[in-house]
């Protein structure tokens, strides 16, 4: 395969304006929902195959937030393509202010394997919408997940438009040598610099979805029930392997043992089994292995049991955790959840700040003085009070990182815009020239000119 000579085809369909012409969006966004819906027991077959997940978790956190994302475009392409009027300054009179959304051009969206379908496709919806053309590179991690969208995809729409590229780190390392106009990355931030080194030879904008440990702090005053509830659901959902659970529990010491019983309680009612449906299996061998590591039998709370020829972990919690322990020093990603605590708000807040930027982070709490705190005093790509990872799921709220955890954010109209250009544009009228800026220049020019400007 030489993906050269496809981006180059893309880049002639995209140098004749066909992928900026709305209907022309529309029409292969509708396409696009039409052959997944048809295609939609593939995909689930393939994920099954990858690392066993059901049928209702695909849909929910997968499928559904691909149709849900074709559908704001479909609803909200005009409104977003159209020019908006900006105020027009004193100096620019007579005349008018515009700015432009300008597909970028030609794109390569690069997905990551825990969520297969959402981080592949959300962000190539988005760069359509804009108006690019793109190359797809789904992670070959979950192998029968990238063939099928290979499948469904190369069959459906021509290469000059949209291609899904299938293999690993020797396919990336070749498409990433060519020059393209955009680069979005799912995924470490390790391989975020790789990626963010081969654009800057380019000098292709990226946008980097990646990750980090996000905390969840959880203080005196917040519903127990309420808080072990969402925490477990969001840090086992996906068996943990999801960029924005919860990584780690920051608990005021004051209810360490109340919470922690709280939480053992609901894993027990959710009832995480290797047969369970609604608990998946750790992606692969590699994971599996590294994920055991991290588990201190001696600071087991509850879990801790795995199996491997299932590739299967326990949900585990473990209290009396330091910041020296193992688990601390890496995102885990996988269904272990380390337990600290703090003795008052403030301090929980300084560990937080000084550690890398998460993804996300999550406080449970009643008082409004500590909410407010919480926003103003740390900084995290997003997150939320009193629930975890839901804020994933509001189109209109950006999703993204900072510092560490990542590079600009998308979703609903900032998914338009990640993929978009801003381009100004100021219409002045040919009658009525002032001579104030242009030469000779005089004192009295100047001071004029002082209260213009």
């Amino acid at each position: 395969m030489n993906f050269k000579d496809i981006l180059t085809e893309q880049r002639e369909l995209f140098d004749s304006q066909k992928s900026k012409n709305l209907k022309f969006r529309k029409m292969y966004l509708e396409k696009l929902k039409e052959v997944i819906l048809k295609n939609e027991d593939l995909l689930y077959e393939a994920i099954y195959k990858d690392f066993g997940k059901s049928r209702f978790d695909t849909y929910s956190t997968e499928i559904s937030f691909v149709l849900k994302d074709i559908d704001y475009y479909l609803t909200n392409l005009n409104s977003l393509a159209k020019p908006k009027s900006a105020h027009t300054n004193l100096a620019n009179q007579l005349g008018s202010s515009k700015v432009y959304a300008e597909p970028l051009g030609c794109t390569l969206v690069i997905g990551a394997w825990n969520y297969p379908y959402q981080l592949s496709l959300s962000p190539m919806v988005a760069a359509l919408a804009a108006g690019n053309t793109c190359i797809l590179k789904p992670s070959e991690i979950a192998a029968h997940s990238m063939h099928a969208m290979a499948q469904i995809i190369n069959e459906n729409f021509p290469k000059e438009y949209l291609y899904v590229v299938e293999g690993g780190v020797e396919e990336i390392t070749e498409i990433l040598k060519l020059k393209f106009d955009k680069i979005f990355f799912t995924g470490s931030p390790k391989v975020g610099q790789i990626v963010y080194e081969a654009a800057a030879r380019h000098l292709t904008p990226v946008t980097l979805e990646l990750g980090g440990k996000s905390p969840a702090i959880v203080t005196s005053s917040t519903n127990f029930e309420v808080a072990a509830k969402r925490i477990v659901w969001g840090k086992f959902l996906n068996a943990g392997q999801t960029c924005v659970a919860p990584d780690y529990i920051l608990v005021d010491e004051k209810v360490k043992d109340s919470f922690l019983d709280s939480l053992k309680s609901y894993i027990q009612k959710f009832n995480y089994q290797p047969e369970s449906e609604h608990y998946t299996r750790i992606i692969n061998e590699k994971n599996f292995d590294r994920l055991v590591k991290l588990i201190d039998k001696e600071k087991v709370f509850f879990g801790g049991n795995s199996d491997s020829a299932q590739k299967f972990i326990e949900p585990t919690i473990m209290h009396n955790v330091t910041w020296d322990d193992a688990v601390m020093k890496e995102e885990i990603f996988g269904p272990i959840l380390p337990v600290l605590t703090f003795k008052n708000f403030n301090e929980a807040l300084l560990q937080i700040a000084a550690h890398e930027k998460p993804l996300s982070a999550y406080l449970f709490t009643d008082n409004s003085e500590e909410k407010e705190h919480f926003i103003s005093k740390i900084s995290f790509g997003g997150g939320c009070i009193n629930d975890v990872v839901m804020h994933l799921s509001n189109d209109y709220l950006p999703f993204g990182g900072v510092g560490n955890s990542g590079i600009g954010n998308y979703h609903g109209k900032f998914g338009f815009e990640a993929f978009s250009h801003q381009k100004a544009i100021l219409n002045r009228a040919t009658w009525g020239e002032p001579d104030l800026k242009y030469p000779p220049y005089t004192d009295k020019k100047l001071t004029w000119i002082k209260k213009l400007l």
